[in-house]
């Protein structure tokens, strides 16, 4: 069970970020556009999906595909963040989240993760080639993949840190299942990614035809 002090603390982080997020004109171009609104609903729906076909060894644990690195190359960060928020509320209508320990699963399984995959499009726009094939594999295959090996880390630090598990628990029977986990992840968000930008390039976000087609 996680303290009462520190569901406050990961209610707080979690509130700060959610209002970092909030950004007039996003929102009110998503309140406008009904396609904007259908895309969220849609990634939505689909992380509802992926975080509810799970399996783990140990109580609160467990390993499931994120799919936030391809939602936040299509929606951006901040609609991604609204996504993943009404997501997560969906899961815990339906008992698939414990309400105690909502705070923790919003912040270390979409938050973070989303924040990440947003600073690694960042990192390759700013300093890689703009090119096709490095959006795919480094913005969504490459990124997707840490990303899973990131979550599990913060995740079995989590536990640690509360004192819920040793380090052998968690590295026997978690932290090691890194090793399984990033490379569906990686296809996934990969082969996701690169549909979309071949088949409807204008409905991804931070893909750019200028940047990523013409040179």
């Amino acid at each position: 069970m996680i303290s009462l002090n520190l569901q406050g603390l990961l209610w707080a982080l979690v509130i700060i970020i959610a209002l970092l997020s909030f950004d007039k004109k996003t929102y009110k171009a998503l309140y406008t556009t009904p396609a904007r609104q259908t895309g969220v609903l849609a990634c939505a729906i689909v992380f509802s999906v992926l975080w509810r076909i799970k399996a783990g060894i140990l109580t609160g644990l467990d390993l499931h595909i994120l799919g936030v690195t391809a939602a936040t190359l299509v929606l951006g960060w901040r609609s991604a963040i609204l996504s993943s928020v009404l997501a997560s509320a969906l899961l815990t209508a339906v008992g698939q989240i414990e309400l105690n320990l909502l705070p923790m699963q919003i912040l270390i399984g979409a938050f973070i993760p989303i924040l990440l995959s947003y600073l690694g499009f960042l990192v390759s726009y700013q300093y890689l080639p703009r090119h096709f094939f490095v959006y795919i594999f480094v913005c969504a295959f490459i990124t997707a993949g840490f990303i899973a090996c990131i979550k599990i880390s913060l995740g079995a630090l989590f536990y640690l840190a509360i004192g819920q598990y040793n380090w052998q628990e968690l590295a026997d029977n978690y932290v090691y299942l890194s090793a399984i986990i990033w490379f569906p992840e990686a296809m996934l968000n990969g082969m996701a990614i690169t549909v979309m930008i071949t088949y409807r390039p204008h409905w991804v976000k931070t893909f750019y035809d200028k940047d990523y087609l013409d040179s």
